[in-house]
């Protein structure tokens, strides 16, 4: 592939709801381009940035993916993302590293949940934004309707830089209201377009939108504003330039309409991007990460800088193995340039200099600042790390991707997949910053975590598809907590004769409980020699131990201290077994004195819905013993803070799609341990004690 200077290149992120026709944009932008012999289609499970197993039966995106067209001497590229709202955390990865968001609307249902949340990701990255509507072919297909969900929702600085010539079936391509020219489509979705007048019956029509176009590109700049009023309009190359720099300070975002599955549009769509997105040289210089209370370090996206990549994501191949897709933040990379890992301190070895087409490494001999690359099987190198001159060293902020949602315990299927689990799930976690893996202390299960339910679900789909790994999933065990209440006093005394040498040990002890968190304390308070020396930790052994097994339902007892204040031995027959079982007797006591209570996990919830949804969601949580902490308005969007036990949340996905359609979204960490309500306890107790019955039958 040619390589480009930083001019001459536009980085776009492709984002949008669901089923909005993104893919199938991009597709279509390939086919236009001449990037592909054939017009692609997501059905068929063939497009260049659905490449993944589960993308092309479940038949959506699930990771971003890259891909490049060459057009009229400019090079686009295109960074794919999903569009749903559990694999969100993909755009995110995607947007530190474009100049400008192309944000696909459908062209029937308009402004969507994601639409809202992709936006306001934009909004806070201060990225340029240019909206398509797609599917214009689409039955009930309404530019207007659509139109008006879009400034409702965004503002008046949404504005049109088309007409679609027809919509449904009769759509055929778009006016141009830049230059006034109309783009008519040729039969056959060859994607090339015949330039000719506007329709007599639309150019009143697009008479009035241009001059609503010339009023929103004058107001921001007093010298078109001028000018507007001087001559009534602006000229084609003061309206172009003033609408580059109006769409680049986010002023204006432009609206154009298109069919990515006819290929009617994209040419134009091509060109628009060409003309008006900003290229990384537009950029200013960017921040990299303070360093012990210095200045951050700035760096400019050109040429003559010191060599610094980012790198925004990372695949893994089954036969390329771990490839790195970067950024060229500064400098000019050369095919096998040695590089440092600043955040790793390795050398690395950028072998076989590539850009990514979906999944096909095209080689390159190098690339300018500004453009995106990838390279394959870097050793010490993962999402987030930037590489660079050793001589400059600079490190870029990696994204942050929100902590998981929602937990499953996952357990294999034979032997042979417990070995292999793993390694499997550890090259998951490196392509799918969203995932986690994890074993629970207290229930000894191997736990999954991601964003969603479905995440989760995809994740194994992966195992056994690309590393033939079976695991069945389940919800996870709650780790509830035993703990005292109240002071005791007990003696535990062993002793058993058997004929020969025996068993002998006696120990007192004091239990008290310590506040919440306070762990396990053990203190020996012997005097005299009642208990030697060298049989003490064998009484603590004996208390930790069974403290581990639990008293009320199986849990570990918790924050609590327990004194060691007395007891008795024999010369023969006291060895350190039988003390440890005195002391284990002596816990049993104690406990039931101390007034044992049951604690349960208690997450910090952050729910995130539309307003209008507040009232039942505060409800819900309330339904759920939780405590509402506060609430907090964003925009359209209304934040609810609660405490909830992390046994009512087992299930708060789903119904939470439920209750917001689709538009809410959460986060949950662990906060505390607390004591759980007599009532809820008896029930958890009954059943920890049948499920003990039902092993110990087994056994």
């Amino acid at each position: 592939m040619k390589t480009y200077e930083t001019a001459s290149l536009r980085n776009l992120a492709i984002a949008g709801h669901g089923g909005c026709g993104k893919t199938s944009l991009v597709a279509a932008a390939l086919f236009t381009a001449g990037a592909t012999p054939r017009l692609l289609r997501v059905e068929d499970g063939n497009t260049i940035t659905d490449f993944d197993e589960e993308e092309i039966q479940r038949r959506i995106s699930i990771g971003a993916a890259t891909a490049v067209a060459e057009w009229n001497r400019s090079k686009l590229n295109f960074f794919d993302t999903p569009g749903y709202g559990i694999f969100l955390h993909e755009v995110a990865l995607a947007l530190p590293v474009v100049e400008a968001l192309l944000l696909v609307v459908d062209a029937v249902a308009g402004v969507e949940v994601q639409t809202e949340k992709i936006w306001e990701m934009a909004a806070a990255a201060r990225l340029p934004v240019f909206i398509v509507v797609n599917r214009m072919d689409r039955d009930r297909a309404d530019a207007a309707r659509v139109l008006e969900s879009l400034t409702s929702a965004f503002g008046r600085g949404v504005c049109r830089a088309q007409l679609p010539l027809g919509q449904e079936k009769d759509f055929q391509g778009v006016a141009d209201l830049v230059r006034m020219r109309a783009l008519l489509a040729e039969a056959g979705g060859n994607g090339v377009s015949r330039e000719q007048p506007i329709p007599e019956n639309l150019a009143a029509e697009a008479g009035a939108a241009h001059e609503t176009l010339v009023e929103l590109v004058a107001e921001g700049n007093d010298k078109l504003m001028e000018e507007f009023f001087e001559k009534g309009t602006l000229p084609v190359e003061d309206l172009s330039a003033g609408l580059r720099v109006a769409v680049a300070e986010r002023r204006l975002f432009p609206v154009l309409f298109a069919s990515a599955t006819l290929n009617q549009g994209i040419d134009a769509l091509l060109q628009f991007l060409v003309d008006f997105a900003p290229s990384p040289a537009e950029v200013s210089e960017i921040e990299g990460r303070a360093e012990s209370g210095a200045p951050a370090p700035r760096r400019a996206m050109r040429d003559d800088q010191p060599l610094a990549l980012f790198v925004c994501k990372t695949l893994v191949d089954p036969f390329a193995g771990r490839i790195s897709i970067f950024k060229v933040r500064s400098g000019v990379v050369y095919n096998d340039a040695n590089v440092t890992n600043f955040a790793r301190g390795a050398v690395e070895r950028l072998a076989h200099l590539s850009v990514l087409q979906g999944k096909q490494l095209l080689s390159v001999p190098e690339l300018h600042a500004g453009d995106l690359g990838a390279v394959a099987k870097l050793r010490d190198t993962f999402t987030g790390d930037t590489l660079g001159d050793k001589a400059a060293p600079i490190q870029f902020p990696p994204v942050i991707v929100s902590e998981p949602a929602i937990n499953f315990a996952i357990e294999p299927k034979s032997r042979g997949d417990e070995d292999k689990i793993g390694a499997a799930l550890h090259r998951m976690l490196e392509e799918d910053l969203a995932l986690r893996f994890f074993r629970d202390a207290q229930t000894n299960e191997f736990l999954l975590a991601g964003t969603g339910q479905q995440h989760v679900e995809i994740a194994v789909a992966k195992l056994k598809h690309r590393y033939h790994v079976e695991v069945t999933l389940k919800a996870p065990k709650v780790p509830y907590r035993e703990t005292i209440r109240a002071k005791a006093d007990a003696q535990g005394r062993y002793k058993k004769q058997t004929g020969g040498h025996g068993q002998f040990g006696d120990c007192k002890i004091k239990m008290e409980p310590l506040p919440r968190g306070g762990g396990f304390e053990f203190v020996n308070d012997i005097f005299g020699g009642a208990i030697p020396r060298n049989f003490i930790p064998a009484v603590e052994k004996g208390i930790i131990e069974s403290a581990q097994r639990g008293y009320l339902a199986g849990y570990p007892v918790v924050d609590f201290k327990v004194i060691l204040y007395d007891g008795s031995y024999h010369e023969v027959d006291s060895s350190e077994l039988a003390f440890k079982v005195a002391g284990s007797l002596a816990f049993k006591k104690a406990m039931e004195q101390a007034k044992p209570v049951l604690l349960e996990p208690i997450m910090e919830v952050q729910v995130q819905s539309p307003q209008e949804f507040a009232g039942d969601l505060m409800g819900d949580l309330n339904a759920r013993r939780g405590r509402i902490e506060g609430m907090e308005v964003r925009g359209a969007q209304q934040l609810v803070r609660a405490q909830v036990p992390m046994a009512e949340m087992l299930s708060y996905q789903s119904d939470l799609t439920s209750m917001t359609q689709g538009r809410g979204s959460f986060q949950m960490n662990f906060s505390h341990y607390d004591v759980v309500p007599q009532l809820n306890a008896e029930k958890i107790i009954t059943q920890a004690k049948a499920e003990r019955g039902q092993v110990e039958e087994e056994e």
